[in-house]
């Protein structure tokens, strides 16, 4: 999908060559799927991304967590600081819904994998969450344990973005936020691999707003009835690779997020809960090895992690766009209406 660059050019800004798709499925393996909700008083779902296509227990992926300003309530970030792994697929929600968000995600790992709580261990389920009390009625718990099924079985490469999954109730810059995502390529000793961003995106306040060719929020600000005083909200990003870096060279990676973030405008208010979760493709981790020691792998030079930078920096900017431009503006719960950028535009 992406951004249509020849409709919005303010938007569309890359030094590093886009994915095919332009999207966090561009790295090979990974899929996301969806569910929306918003029958009634909902304007929620939740959004599935997995690594990849096998056994996530079995064959764990290497990953790590930054985060960015802790607002926010997530679960499962503690066990992927201390061992450097991801091992079920990664679920984003409402607030609310964090705990019944885990019990959908535990029961799915539960039957795919008999021997969680009996020959082996439990399993640690990531699932992270922004607040679309503007639009959607929280106190409701729309989310289901059976709609975090629903999202990783319809996982796929190609998806919606916008107001779709757990980005159908979220506001950014006081505009109907959502879903976005985008990839970026980079060569690394004559090779190609994709660096990729999945975000949803809640946070802001419209007068921040700023394109790639400048301050287009005061503008913005003008035609908006309600706005917000203070940055505030929040924004989960998923960044994916398949570039042979360790845990901790994805943590500098998860770092680097906030300078995307910053490049569309918001400083990171004092209430927002920004966290960051990547993960490499590039090897897995078995969960049932023989081997006290693990063959050695390849991994990036620490020089060559600049342009892993460019490429995170990029593919987050350019995600928040994405999201908001593909958003549709949208009538919610006691008829709160959050209008789209492109309506805008």
């Amino acid at each position: 999908m992406g951004i249509d660059a020849e409709k919005y050019p303010q938007f569309c800004m890359s030094k590093l060559p886009r994915g095919q798709r332009n999207l966090i499925t561009d790295v090979p393996g990974v899929k996301v799927g969806q569910v929306t909700l918003t029958e009634g008083t909902a304007r929620t779902g939740v959004t599935a991304v997995l690594p990849h296509g096998g056994n996530l227990f079995r064959d764990k992926v290497q990953a790590a967590c930054h985060v960015i300003n802790g607002f926010g309530k997530s679960a499962g970030l503690v066990q992927v600081e201390e061992l450097g792994t991801i091992e079920a697929p990664i679920i984003i929600t409402n607030t609310l819904s964090v705990g019944t968000g885990l019990t959908g995600l535990v029961r799915y790992m539960l039957d795919q994998n008999p021997e969680i709580g009996t020959t082996t261990g439990t399993v640690n389920g990531v699932v992270m969450e922004c607040n679309d009390g503007n639009l959607n009625e929280i106190r409701a718990l729309h989310v289901k344990e059976e709609h975090v099924e629903k999202a990783i079985v319809a996982a796929a490469p190609d998806f919606e973005e916008g107001a779709v999954g757990a980005g159908t109730g979220m506001c950014c810059y006081d505009m109907k936020g959502g879903v976005g995502s985008a990839s970026r390529i980079v060569k690394l000793d004559g090779k190609d691999y994709t660096v990729g961003a999945l975000l949803v995106t809640n946070f802001g306040s419209a007068k921040d707003f700023t394109s790639v060719i400048g301050n287009i929020g005061v503008e913005l600000a003008k035609k908006l009835a309600d706005l917000n005083e203070h940055d505030k909200g929040s924004v989960i990003i998923v960044l994916a690779t398949d570039a042979p870096v360790s845990d901790r060279q994805i943590k500098r990676m998860c770092r680097r997020a906030q300078s995307g973030l910053a490049r569309t405008g918001t400083i990171t208010g004092n209430g927002s809960g920004d966290i960051a979760v990547g993960f490499s493709t590039a090897r897995t981790i078995p969960h049932f090895g023989k081997e006290d020691i693990l063959p050695s792998a390849p991994q990036l030079a620490e020089d060559a992690m600049e342009i892993m930078f460019r490429a995170v920096i990029e593919a987050v900017q350019e995600s928040v766009y994405s999201a908001l431009l593909h958003a549709k503006t949208t009538v919610g719960y006691a008829g709160r209406v959050q209008r789209s950028l492109a309506d805008l535009l």
